[in-house]
């Protein structure tokens, strides 16, 4: 049968091929980086037994067009397009920003000494990345930025003090933070009601260019490690806009998947989920390999390709380069994808045995309802339900964190979340399996903040677990490196899923609109600083325990 419409007919063979899952399985070259790894099978030879209908083109066109608008409905519908004056709100933001670290980088030229002749010249700006720079942010997203300034402007004495203390005096900046000595130093604080974490980049020149290219070896020669690392999650936004055939359809498949992983409980970096340069990476591989496919299209190809993924194999963006993929040790990360930036950096990950089948499992059920799309009762609700964590598991082991206010509560959640990989894997030694819900839940009714986990466990395994034991494990875990971070209380229980608060699936989770947890640390012994009688914040001495450390040593951490 042949067809006019090249459309068309790529609908006809993707509705055969996701009709016959056992019959399509993806073949791997493993070899090269860039070899095309899922390989589709045609099954369009008899496409009436699939429909149920006549095989007219047009009739199959107009109604996979239908699926892809009433998406694009649902994310209207969830607040995740913003609308014109939440784009121009960050944007002047992102304006007033800049205009600041211009400012601060001609002070700093000042106080430095620098000639005269150079100073017209000194400049630095501002880099948006994450969920802002890909542009897939809403109207409760933050906005991750980076600093970008000239060889002469340290981190230590004019980032985390000068710029600083100029930030935290401008009335339009509030609940300021520096987290120093961290993989990823930043400050994060509030512009104009928006979050925005800054960490810094130094680059061995005097003029920034406003829009400097982040790949130019020119301005990446000789730049410490630090700064190589603030630049990652730049490098790898810029490098996915430029790989994807059609950004457009990218940001409305991103969208998708990102809400669909919130939903489902599976995004969640700290607790062996994906975080968003996952997602992004995932999107981008599908959209790169069927640039004429549409959304909804999309949306079924990336469900099929990853439930059938010959994981540890990893996800790669062609980039026309072929590289040897070479690991270096034995053990290999459970789901490895690659930054787009660099051939030899893996996203970050947490994921463990248990995390990784609750992905895979979730990925499958999304093929098993996509794969129906053409059916007349198809619905995308279906595909965002909430997970039913209290209907799934008969027993929990529940967190209950709590603090004597607000900021120090935010301050210890942080830390115990920055641990909980711990707990994860001690529970999946003695039961086998967890599912950590990322959902944090308030008790209303006690009497000091608090912040509730609740994980899901295999029933009818409580005899094998002891909660004061994985308490008193756990704790350790959390004290180790502690120092002097404001601390609150933790108490770990195992409860049945009838002891769970009434609707549980419908609890308010603890709402932190457009914040992150910020970690500081009570410096009971400060460090002399360089005299700056008129900058002296307050920052984290030390942050180099809060972020989880890789344990794949053969996919360095590098964001996510």
């Amino acid at each position: 049968m042949e067809f006019d419409n090249f459309e068309t007919q790529l609908i006809i063979d993707l509705i055969g091929a996701v009709n016959h899952p056992l019959s399509c399985r993806p073949t791997t070259q493993i070899g090269l980086a860039n070899s095309n790894i899922t390989q589709f099978r045609d099954f369009n030879q008899n496409p009436q037994i699939f429909l149920g209908f006549p095989p007219n083109p047009d009739v199959i066109l107009r109604m996979e067009i239908e699926r892809s608008m009433s998406l694009l409905q649902v994310m209207v519908n969830e607040g995740l397009v913003p609308c014109g004056e939440e784009e121009m709100k960050r944007r002047n933001a992102i304006d007033k920003l800049k205009k600041i670290v211009v400012e601060w980088v001609k002070t700093v030229a000042n106080q430095r000494g620098l000639p005269k002749k150079y100073l017209k010249f000194a400049s630095g700006t501002i880099l948006t990345y994450g969920s802002y720079g890909l542009g897939v942010y809403n109207s409760e997203s933050d906005i991750d930025a980076l600093c970008v300034g000239p060889y002469f402007a340290t981190i230590a004495e004019d980032f985390f003090i000068v710029l600083h203390s100029m930030l935290a005096s401008r009335p339009q900046v509030s609940e300021i933070h520096c987290v120093k000595d961290a993989k990823v130093p930043l400050m994060r604080f509030k512009f104009d009601g928006i979050s925005i974490d800054l960490p810094y980049a130094r680059l061995k020149v005097i003029s920034i260019p406003e829009n400097v290219d982040v790949f130019n070896p020119f301005f990446l020669k000789n730049i410490d490690d630090t700064s190589w690392k603030s630049l990652s999650g730049v490098r790898a936004n810029r490098s996915i806009l430029h790989l994807v055939p059609n950004i457009e359809v990218f940001q409305a498949v991103l969208r998708c998947i990102k809400l669909w992983a919130k939903r489902r409980g599976v995004y969640a970096n700290l607790l062996g989920f994906f975080g968003g340069i996952h997602l992004a990476v995932l999107s981008a591989f599908i959209c790169q390999r069927h640039p004429s496919a549409s959304l909804s299209a999309l949306i079924l190809i990336l469900f099929k390709t990853f439930a059938l993924w010959p994981w540890p194999t990893p996800v790669i963006l062609q980039d026309q380069i072929a590289r040897p993929f070479i690991p270096t040790h034995d053990k290999v990360s459970w789901m490895p994808i690659q930054l787009p930036c660099s051939p030899y950096e893996f996203c970050h990950s947490n994921i463990t045995r248990s995390t990784f089948y609750k992905i895979r499992t979730e990925f499958l059920r999304g093929h098993m309802l996509t794969k129906d799309m053409l059916s007349p009762d198809f619905d995308w609700n279906i595909l965002f339900e909430p997970f039913p964590y209290a209907r799934k598991y008969g027993l929990f082991v529940k967190i209950f964190l709590s603090a004597c206010d607000k900021d120090e509560l935010g301050d210890w959640v942080g830390w115990v979340k920055s641990r909980f990989r711990c707990l994860l894997v001690k529970l999946e030694e003695l039961l086998g399996f967890c599912d950590p819900n990322p959902t944090e839940y308030v008790d209303t009714d006690a009497s000091e903040p608090n912040v509730i986990f609740y994980w899901g466990l295999p029933t009818g395994r409580a005899d094998l677990i002891s909660a004061d034991l994985v308490e008193e494990y756990f704790l350790k875990s959390i004290d180790h490196g502690l120092n002097q971070v404001s601390t609150g209380t933790m108490k770990l229980s195992i409860v049945k899923a009838y002891q769970l608060p009434k609707k549980a699936d419908q609890l308010t989770a603890l709402e932190r609109k457009n914040s992150k947890t910020c970690w500081r640390v009570v410096d009971g012994n400060p460090k002399k600083t360089v005299p700056q009688p008129k900058y002296k914040p307050h920052c984290a001495e030390s942050a180099s325990d809060y972020l989880p450390t890789n344990e794949n040593p053969e996919f360095p951490s590098a964001g996510g």
